[in-house]
């Protein structure tokens, strides 16, 4: 039977220990990988995503900040073209597709951009993101970053292995936990856009892990620069075996 996984805040010491050591590991993955780029903005709290007048969003190649221009009145309707794939407030109900609810705003308007321009070359996202404006854009994702997620289960065989490795990491293999970047409860780094994980559908999660070790993920020679923080995930994957991302999958899946 399916457990659900209610994961909290570790305390004091062990938490402390396990960050500091996750982002030693992770920060070397930046420097050894990573092209020169401006650093990520320090994990703050988000401004509020809500301004009584938002500015519009000037139309720009470079990225736009949604939380200085987006409006979530505004994009409860533009997303309702959205709510066929990705479910009611962004609770998808497909398990190929991502759940969107409770998603950095950073982050979603960031692969909004990386679709409409082609360098993750999805099928159905490519042409629908190709409609989206620059105010398009910032409105549905800081409607969908105020949504709730619904929690899901995860499979009682899998998920404990991948709390290990999640938590961890793993030294050996020179894997650094995924906690430092995505946080102890999967909620991810809203600042910095590294994406929340908790009730993800553990389907999805293992097909963007798969991709990102095969290269499928992306498409052209210029990923690092169009975005950053993927150097990270495209040599980490690599060196995770297909019952890692069974394991991981299944473990985001549950948490809370």
């Amino acid at each position: 039977m399916a457990k659900t996984i209610r994961v909290g805040w570790l305390g004091g010491a062990a938490l402390a220990a396990t960050v500091a050591l996750a982002l030693v590991q992770v920060s070397a993955y930046a420097q050894t990988n990573a092209a020169p780029a401006a650093a990520a903005p320090a994990a703050t709290e988000p401004p509020a995503a809500e301004a009584a007048t938002p500015a519009a969003a000037p139309e720009a190649s470079g990225p736009v900040d949604p939380f200085a221009h987006g409006s979530i009145q505004n994009g409860t309707g533009k997303a309702a073209v959205c709510s066929s794939c990705h479910g009611p407030n962004g609770n998808s109900t497909n398990p190929e597709w991502p759940r969107l609810a409770g998603q950095s705003a950073v982050y979603i308007a960031e692969q909004l951009r990386l679709f409409k321009s082609g360098v993750r070359n999805n099928p159905i996202m490519k042409p629908l993101a190709g409609t989206l404006s620059d105010q398009d854009i910032s409105d549905v994702a800081v409607y969908y970053q105020a949504q709730t997620v619904t929690g899901l289960e995860a499979d009682p065989s899998f998920w404990k292995a991948g709390s290990d490795l999640y938590r961890r990491g793993d030294k050996a293999r020179n894997i650094p936990a995924c906690i430092a970047c995505h946080g102890p409860a999967g909620r991810g780094n809203l600042a910095a856009g590294y994406p929340a994980l908790r009730a993800q559908e553990s389907v999805y999660v293992a097909k963007q892990l798969s991709d990102y070790a095969s290269g499928a993920r992306y498409t052209g020679t210029n990923v690092p620069t169009a975005d950053p923080n993927s150097v990270m995930m495209l040599t980490i994957a690599k060196r995770l075996t297909p019952d890692d991302i069974r394991n991981l999958a299944s473990y985001v899946q549950g948490m809370r």
